[in-house]
C-alpha cells in the first residue's frame, strides 16, 4: 500500500481510514449524450428478456425519443438481428459509433464487431464485462433513453453493468411457472444490493389469445407473477401473451413493425421518472 493523501477521492485501496464508500461507476463517451438508462434483466434465460428491451425501444422511438440498445448479452446477443442490423459497427476519432435501425434506433452489439455474426464468443467473465464496460465508456451515443439487454442471472457480466453503468432503474422480466418466485428473488436481492430502483415486472408469455374465440389460453398454468411481484411490494406492470406473428416479425429482423399496447404500463411508468 502506498502512503495514505488522505484524500479516498482518488485511492483505490479499502482500509480502515476510509471515509467514503468506493465507486466503480465509469463515466460515459465524452462525446456522448445520454439521457436516463434502463436496464432490463431475468433471473434466468429463455424467458424473452431481448424481445421485452426490444419492444420498449420500439416503444419509446415512436414517441419521439432517441434512443439506444446497449446489447450486454454477449455471449447471445440477439439485439441485431431482431432489428435486421448486419453491418458492421465503426469508429472516428471521437469513439465506437453504434449502428442506427430503419428507424434510427441506436445499437451496439458484440455481433456487430465479429467478422461473422454466427462465430461464437467464447470468452472468459472478465472479458466480457470489459466489453460490456466499453460499450458505455467509448461508444458516442446520442440517445434520451438508453435500454441495457443485461446477460441472464447475476453473474459476472451483469454486476459490471450494475458497477459500471448508472442505472435509473430496472425492469425484471419473468414468465409463468412456479419457479418464478425464486428467479424473481434473485434478480430483486441484486438490484437492492446494487442500489438499483426497480421500475416493475413484466411476465411474458402469459398465455395464447385464441384466434377463434378471443381467450386467453395459459400454456404454462396461471402465472405466479403478481404472487411474486407481491411479496415484493412491486408492480406487475405488463402480462405479454404468445404472439406467432412476434416470432415471425422478429425472425425476418422487422420487430419495428410490430404493433402492439401491452407494454405501454411499462413505457408510462419510465417516462414518468
Amino acid at each position: 500500500m502506498s502512503e495514505c493523501t488522505h484524500d479516498c477521492s482518488t485511492c483505490g485501496e479499502s482500509c480502515g481510514e476510509r471515509t467514503e464508500p468506493q465507486s466503480f461507476l465509469k463515466d460515459p463517451n465524452p462525446h456522448a449524450h445520454i439521457g436516463k438508462v434502463y436496464g432490463v434483466v431475468s433471473g434466468k434465460g429463455g424467458v424473452g428478456k431481448s424481445m421485452v428491451t426490444s419492444q420498449l425501444a420500439v416503444l419509446a422511438r415512436r414517441a419521439g425519443h432517441k434512443v439506444g440498445i446497449l446489447d450486454a448479452d454477449v455471449t447471445g446477443p440477439s439485439i441485431p438481428k431482431a432489428f435486421g442490423v448486419h453491418r458492421r459497427a465503426m469508429a472516428d476519432e471521437r469513439g465506437m459509433l453504434p449502428v442506427a435501425t430503419e428507424t434510427g434506433i441506436e445499437l451496439i452489439s458484440v455481433n456487430l464487431l465479429l467478422d461473422d455474426e454466427t462465430d461464437p464468443v467464447i470468452w472468459r467473465g472478465p472479458v466480457i464485462g470489459g466489453v460490456v464496460t466499453q460499450f458505455w465508456t467509448d461508444v458516442v451515443w446520442d440517445v434520451d433513453y438508453l435500454f441495457v439487454d443485461m446477460p441472464p442471472g447475476t453473474g459476472d457480466v451483469a454486476l459490471s453493468v450494475f458497477q459500471s453503468i448508472p442505472l435509473d432503474g430496472i425492469v425484471i422480466v419473468a414468465s409463468p411457472q412456479e419457479l418464478v418466485g425464486m428467479v424473481v428473488e434473485k434478480a430483486v436481492k441484486m438490484a437492492e444490493m446494487m442500489n438499483v430502483p426497480i421500475v416493475g415486472i413484466v411476465e411474458n408469455m402469459s398465455y395464447l389469445l385464441c384466434p377463434d374465440c378471443g381467450r386467453e389460453i395459459p400454456l404454462f398454468g396461471e402465472g405466479k407473477t403478481q404472487a411474486a411481484a407481491d411479496a415484493h411490494h412491486l408492480k406487475l406492470l405488463a402480462r405479454m401473451p404468445i404472439d406467432p406473428q412476434l416470432a415471425q416479425l422478429t425472425d425476418r429482423g422487422r420487430i419495428e413493425d410490430f404493433q402492439s399496447q401491452h407494454l405501454l404500463p411499462v413505457m408510462e411508468e419510465i417516462l414518468e421518472k
